[in-house]
């Protein structure tokens, strides 16, 4: 059975987190399409996957009187991030699938063009770099499927963030 402060910790900070994220894809829709292709927008995903649950762990932990086993850890992180997750990639499909499906099409040519400049700059042969666009542009990936895919791979990378976290905020033994 899990912990009730847990199970509401993880909850609320996964359903924060998932707004914080879809927030972050509203406003990069709103104000400008090219900044799905930036940098700095991943990293500034990455950093609400990173500073929530700090912030959640830490008042977790401090919930539980300082006792947190790495299991505990872990769990609260892990619900958190498939709450988070769900919900961003929902508002994902929503908005590409049924709100606006025409900013596919325009976010698929940002990210060739993109993808020519940089190869261009790393000297990728010509041949490869019209293979992958060929590719590119044989999948949708803004399609819901592709967005579940996607999840997969970001629920994957949470797990092995939540470990860590989880291994820095886990109670210290008895024995140490």
């Amino acid at each position: 059975m899990i912990n009730e402060v847990i199970k509401k910790n993880g909850v609320t900070y996964g359903v924060i987190t998932g707004v914080i994220l879809s927030l972050i894809t509203a406003l990069m829709y709103a104000i400008d399409l090219k900044l799905f292709i930036a940098w700095w927008t991943t990293l500034l995903s990455f950093s609400v996957f990173v500073i929530v649950p700090i912030i959640m762990l830490s008042k977790t932990k401090k919930e539980l009187n300082g006792i947190f086993s790495f299991k505990e850890a872990f769990t609260t992180y892990f619900i958190a991030a498939v709450i988070a997750v769900l919900i961003s990639v929902s508002f994902k499909i929503i908005l590409f699938n049924f709100i606006d499906p025409s900013v596919k099409e325009t976010l698929l040519d940002l990210t060739i063009k993109y993808l020519i400049s940089t190869s261009e700059q790393f000297g990728v042969p010509v041949s490869s770099l019209n293979e992958t666009i060929s590719k590119l542009r044989e999948t949708d990936p803004y399609s819901t499927i592709e967005q579940v895919k996607g999840s997969v791979f970001t629920l994957f990378f949470c797990a092995i963030l939540g470990l860590v976290m989880a291994a820095f905020f886990k109670s210290k033994s008895t024995q140490d």
